[in-house]
């Protein structure tokens, strides 16, 4: 008995594992877009009037950017070996903080537009002594991420009619 029970559970499953149902229907056609990546070595200048070193980096012209596209902003921060044997950038993600030796703290920073963008190092810092390992010859990855804004037009009605709900089943917090 214990036999073909087994037997038949074992059949059953092999049928239902091999049944398919229709397929549904296809999908809307998705958008191809990939975000744009660049690289700049430069140098960071003392700003008098701000107390901060900065540089204002304009995005190269044939690298389209909308008001709506998010920037993002990497600094190298150092060279590893591979595993193959070779070297491969580590980046580091602004803003990043230093605590230096002496009390000092910098922390790179970055503020854009849709046609350029400025590093800026900020902190509580004396830029007489800050060390030029921070500010000459720095090298910064700057990421385009396509995107939009959001559309917040949407009421109350609206949104409800979308998730098919209506009013009553919305639970009050009090």
């Amino acid at each position: 008995m214990k036999q073909l029970f087994l037997l038949l559970a074992v059949t059953t499953s092999l049928i239902f594992t091999s049944c398919e149902g229709d397929p549904g229907p296809p999908g809307e056609p998705g958008i191809n877009i990939l975000g744009q990546v660049y690289e700049v070595n430069t140098t960071l200048q003392f700003d008098p009037s701000s107390g901060t070193y900065s540089r204002v980096l304009t995005i190269p012209s044939n690298i389209e950017v909308f008001e709506s596209d998010v920037i993002l902003v990497y600094r190298l921060e150092k060279v590893v070996g591979a595993p193959d044997g070779g070297n491969a950038d580590a980046w580091a993600p602004l803003p990043q903080n230093f605590f230096l030796d002496n009390g000092d703290i910098i922390q790179y920073v970055f503020n854009h537009t849709f046609f350029d963008v400025e590093i800026i190092i900020d902190g509580d810092y004396d830029p007489n002594t800050l060390s030029l390992d921070f500010t000459d010859n720095q090298v910064f990855r700057i990421a385009v991420v396509p995107s939009e804004f959001g559309d917040a037009s949407l009421s109350m009605d609206e949104l409800l009619e979308t998730l098919q709900m209506d009013s009553a089943q919305v639970e009050s917090l009090d």
